[in-house]
């Protein structure tokens, strides 16, 4: 059997047992769509959105890439931050990284990771740059990189204010709540490390006044 046989044998074990302890289970799933939530997590497979917050499927509305970033010319990111803001209503945008990322690890390098990673990780050394004091000041490098993670956080969060999408439906709607967060792969548990809402403040640069 293959790995991807594997897979598809898997997937009908999961969904009979599903039915078989609930058989409208999936027509209702199929109508159901009103999460709450918006994370904007790691594409490390360690993560799963769903299964480190005790949540069911249609309760949380997922994005993710490496090292859960918001580039402000990303219109996958964008085009979902739109959707999840502007039509499903979300009351809270999250962005999750974790202690030992992958990316942050490589960010922290000079390796030439050839095109495409060197320009997704110039995002993340953008963050060491901005904080590099505090972070030269860590000896350790695990310390140093589980800090990175955290500050590579902050920072993502300050880019969703900076978006019009933010703005807006912090103008209009008060809403929504935005959360940094880090996930400790060692222990399970996730950290609160920043957060914002629509009384916090964005630099004026990036402030809209015609929204």
């Amino acid at each position: 059997m293959t790995p991807i046989e594997k897979l598809l044998l898997e997937n009908k074990a999961w969904a009979a047992e599903i039915k078989a302890d609930d058989p409208e289970y999936f027509e209702r799933l199929a109508h159901l769509q009103t999460p709450q939530f918006l994370w904007i997590g790691c594409s490390d497979s360690r993560v799963p959105a769903d299964k480190i917050t005790g949540t069911q499927p249609g309760e949380i509305f997922v994005h993710r890439n490496i090292a859960n970033l918001v580039i402000n010319t990303d219109v996958n990111v964008l085009s979902v931050l739109d959707y999840a803001v502007n039509h499903l209503k979300v009351n809270h945008v999250i962005v999750c990284g974790h202690y030992g990322c992958g990316g942050i690890k490589a960010a922290l390098t000079n390796h030439d990771y050839k095109f495409l990673l060197n320009m997704w990780l110039r995002n993340i050394k953008d963050v060491y740059r901005i904080y590099s004091e505090e972070l030269e000041a860590i000896p350790d490098l695990e310390a140093r990189t589980n800090r990175l993670a955290e500050l590579n956080v902050k920072e993502q969060v300050m880019h969703l204010a900076k978006t019009s999408i933010i703005q807006r439906a912090w103008r209009n709607e008060k809403r929504p709540q935005l959360h940094g967060w880090v996930y400790g792969l060692k222990d399970g548990l996730i950290k609160s490390v920043f957060e914002m809402d629509s009384r916090s403040a964005v630099d004026p640069i990036y402030q809209y006044d015609d929204l």
